[in-house]
Order: C-alpha cells, then sequence, then structure tokens
C-alpha cells in the first residue's frame, strides 16, 4: 500500500494575511512541532520571482534563508512556484536559472510544487525535465478544477504522464468542492494518471477536512493542510485536525503537545489578528465559486459593511469572479451607472423648505417625542431612510433608499409602508430591477391611490411625488 504524505504549507498559504513575514524564531519552533506531529513535508514558502512592495521571507525561501533555519533530521523542505512566473519576458529558462542557482545535491530544498492554472499547464510541464535533471522531486497542483469536465482532467493527466511529475494535486481552489466533488475527481484522474495524487482543500464551506479525508479514502496518498487552517481566504483543512485523523490510517504515533502550545503562543493570536477562517461571506464565495480574496480584501476594508459585502457577492455571482481583480472589486462596489433620467426634481420639491433626515441608529427611538415634537413645530420636509419607523409614520413624507441588499432585504415592508419611496430607477442594474419586480416591492398604482405612488422599474423616471408636501 502506498504511504500517506502529509505537506504542511502553513507559511506559504498562510503568507497571504501578512505579506509572508514570518520569524526565524517561530518558524523552527514550527519545525519542531511538525517533526513531532508526524507532518513528512514542509512547505516554507514561495519562491516568488518579481518584487512588488515589501514581502518577508517566505515570499522568496532562498536556499541561504532556509539554511539559516534549524531543519529537523527527517523533514523534507518544499517551495512553490506559480507556473505563469515562468510565462514572462524573462523567459522560461532563465527564469528557471534565477529561482533555483543551486542543483539539489547543495540545496537545502528537496520538492518544488507548481500551482498552476488549466491555461497554463502544459506550458510550465518542461520545468519539470528542468528540474528533475538537477535533482529535484517535482509535484503540480491543478487549481480551479471544480468546473472543470472530465475531458479537461484526461487531457491534463495524459500530459503529466509525459513527464517525471512525482506527484499530481487538485486544489479546492473556490472551496466549493463536496466530497463527492473530491471522489469525481479523482476518479477522472485514475483514467489517466497512475501516479500519486494530492488534495489541496479550501474551508469556504467548512468541508475542507471532510473533502481531504474522502479524497484519501478514494486513493490520495498526498494530504495538505496548514496550522490553524492559516492560509488565503477561509484557509486550508487543520493541520491538527489531520495530524489527528492520520494517526489512525497511517498507524504512527505523533506527538501533539510541541503544536498545541505552537498554536497557543503564536498562531491562535495571529488567527485574532488577521481573521482567517470561515464565515457565511466565504460560504457564499465557495458556493456561487467566486475568488476567496474578495472576500479577504472587503473584510480588511473598513468601508465596506454587510450590505455592501453581500451586494459585491451578489454582483460577482452574475458578473464572474473567479479570477480575483482589484478593478472588478471595485466596479462590484459601484452598484449604479448610466446618466440619471427623472422626472421628479428633489431641488425644485425640496426648495424653501426645512427638510428632516431622519438615519437608521437607535437615536430616533430613543429622542422620539422631542424629534416629533420639532416636526409638528417647524413642519419640514420628513425624509426617512430605508424603512426607519421609530417615528409615527403621518410625521414622515417621504422614504429614500439605494443599497441595492438593504432594498431586497425591505422589500416586503415598503410594500405595507404609506410613504412614496425614492430610488436611483433610472441607473438600478438590471438584476435588481428584475429581483424587485419579481417581489412586486415598487409598482406603479392607479390614479385614486396616487398619493402612493411608487417608482416604474422601467427606467424611464425617478419616483414622482404626486402629493402634496405639508
Amino acid at each position: 500500500m502506498t504511504q500517506t504524505v502529509l505537506l504542511d504549507c502553513t507559511f506559504r498559504d498562510g503568507g497571504y494575511y501578512n505579506a509572508w513575514d514570518f520569524s526565524p524564531e517561530l518558524i523552527n519552533s514550527y519545525l519542531v512541532a511538525m517533526k513531532a506531529a508526524q507532518v513528512d513535508i514542509v512547505e516554507l514558502g514561495f519562491r516568488f520571482i518579481a518584487n512588488s512592495g515589501f514581502k518577508g521571507p517566505c515570499a522568496y525561501t532562498t536556499d541561504d534563508f532556509i539554511r539559516s533555519l534549524t531543519i529537523p533530521e527527517g523533514l523534507t523542505v518544499a517551495v512553490m512556484l506559480n507556473g505563469g512566473d515562468l510565462l514572462t519576458d524573462l523567459g522560461f529558462e532563465a527564469s528557471l536559472q534565477r529561482l533555483f542557482p543551486e542543483t539539489a545535491e547543495t540545496s537545502p530544498v528537496d520538492l518544488v510544487r507548481f500551482a498552476c492554472h488549466f491555461h497554463e499547464f502544459e506550458q510550465v510541464l518542461p520545468a519539470v525535465g528542468w528540474l528533475t535533471e538537477r535533482g529535484y522531486r517535482v509535484g503540480f497542483n491543478l487549481m480551479q478544477i471544480a468546473d472543470r469536465s472530465r475531458e479537461d482532467v484526461l487531457h491534463l493527466a495524459r500530459k503529466a504522464k509525459e513527464w517525471p511529475v512525482e506527484v499530481l494535486y487538485f486544489a479546492d481552489s473556490m472551496g466549493s468542492m463536496t466530497p463527492d466533488d473530491a471522489a469525481r475527481i479523482i476518479g477522472w484522474l485514475r483514467e489517466e494518471w497512475d501516479g500519486p495524487i494530492g488534495i489541496h482543500t479550501h474551508d469556504n464551506m467548512g468541508l475542507a477536512l471532510a473533502n481531504t479525508l474522502r479524497a484519501h479514502k478514494e486513493g490520495a496518498t498526498w494530504l495538505d493542510a496548514t496550522v490553524t487552517g492559516m492560509g488565503r481566504g477561509p484557509g486550508n483543512a487543520r493541520t491538527e485536525e489531520l495530524v489527528i485523523e492520520a494517526e489512525d490510517f497511517r498507524q504512527r504515533k505523533a506527538s501533539f503537545v510541541p503544536l498545541m502550545a505552537l498554536i497557543r503562543k503564536h498562531f491562535g493570536p495571529m488567527k485574532e489578528k488577521y481573521g482567517w477562517g470561515t464565515n457565511p461571506y466565504y460560504y457564499l464565495s465557495g458556493k456561487y465559486g467566486l475568488h476567496p480574496t474578495y472576500i479577504q480584501e472587503m473584510l480588511g476594508d473598513a468601508r465596506y459593511d454587510e450590505e455592501d459585502i453581500l451586494a459585491v457577492i451578489d454582483y460577482l455571482r452574475v458578473k464572474g469572479g473567479k479570477k480575483f481583480s482589484r478593478l472588478a472589486l471595485g466596479s462590484a462596489r459601484n452598484f449604479y451607472e448610466g446618466t440619471p433620467t427623472g422626472a421628479w426634481a428633489p431641488a425644485t420639491v425640496l426648495e424653501g423648505r426645512d427638510v428632516l433626515l431622519l438615519g437608521t441608529g437607535p437615536g430616533v427611538d430613543r429622542h422620539r417625542e422631542a424629534i416629533e415634537a420639532m416636526i409638528k413645530r417647524i413642519k419640514p420636509v420628513v425624509l426617512a431612510l430605508n424603512t426607519q419607523s421609530g417615528i409615527a409614520p403621518d410625521l414622515i413624507d417621504l422614504r429614500v433608499a439605494c443599497h441595492p441588499v438593504r432594498l431586497l432585504a425591505d422589500c416586503d415592508t415598503h410594500l405595507e409602508l404609506p410613504q412614496p419611496l425614492v430610488v436611483p430607477a433610472s441607473m438600478m442594474p438590471e438584476a435588481l430591477k428584475s429581483a424587485l419586480s419579481a417581489r412586486r416591492c415598487c409598482k406603479t398604482l392607479s390614479p385614486k391611490d396616487s398619493h402612493r405612488e411608487s417608482m416604474r422599474l422601467d427606467g424611464t423616471h425617478e419616483q414622482a411625488i404626486t402629493r402634496p408636501l405639508p
């Protein structure tokens, strides 16, 4: 029976949170813990060829840096390359020579893994020959495999057989796979590939460990994990859980004390600081096949509240978000587009009037009596945001809403409220118009109900107010 290999890639995948800036002291403590926990291979970082902004030592993981560490005997050292880094103007062989100036005989690195998108895979495969000639072991990770067809997977498995690839991995890059999906992919790979199969899982939907264990049951023998799941977006299968499970199927006794101490002292506090781990937003990104970096970026940006994040997810679900793009993220936050058109002119309607804008916070309820007395005395035009209902409804003249997620959430409530609703109708995304129309949130009423006329959803005009303002 083929031996199961446990590979921990904490400093490679976890570096997306701290720019790969891990201290040598932490890494040395980690190495002791990995050896005690019966982990076989440690992937200490990337070997990026380009430098854009500050990145710590585990972004480059040079031979000299690895030599400065204390590697326990018997622990294999690996690094990872992004396949696309070889497909630049520098040239294929020149890039490899810069990244691996030494042969495996003198380098502390034993294993090199490539992370490749499907369109890069065949172009990068010749690097296997270059590296194996220099004594390195080579593995390949197929990324974003969940939405690929059987024919795609078989084709690349056949191509991999033409080169001395030691292990062929597949990565659940979007965290969208289920255990049955993992089993299906392994079945496809086995039709053409007879070497070891590995799996790298993401925990968007809380299935990272379940997918890993199912893959092992189906024949995957190389299993990835990270300490506390530290990794891009929601993170990965957790090493501390996988090594517990592996004790049973590998019949190898592990010592967990150094690993638990490492988590208490270092990774627990880091998790509190950076906030990796699954949550409902990552769950949605996995469900809809969106790149987890979109969620990670929004959660780390105070400009995005809950409604913004949900709206961006909904936008990317329609527009597509398998590849992270800051431009796409910016566009997704700009919910409205085009030139506004409409019949209602607030500058005219509100000219010369005092206007009271009621927000949605708890202060309206707290100061209800004073606010109502002021409205009756001054008689301003009262605009309530969204479904604010902290004061008597007959004192509110108009309701104003613009956030697409809030509009969808408050649809049914708006139907019951007596005030006209002001929204940027002509600039709404078509998907939002359709959703609102389907829920009958906004409609055109008959003339006898014109005091409650709502906006038409044909984009030709904004809310028209036919009721005289006080």
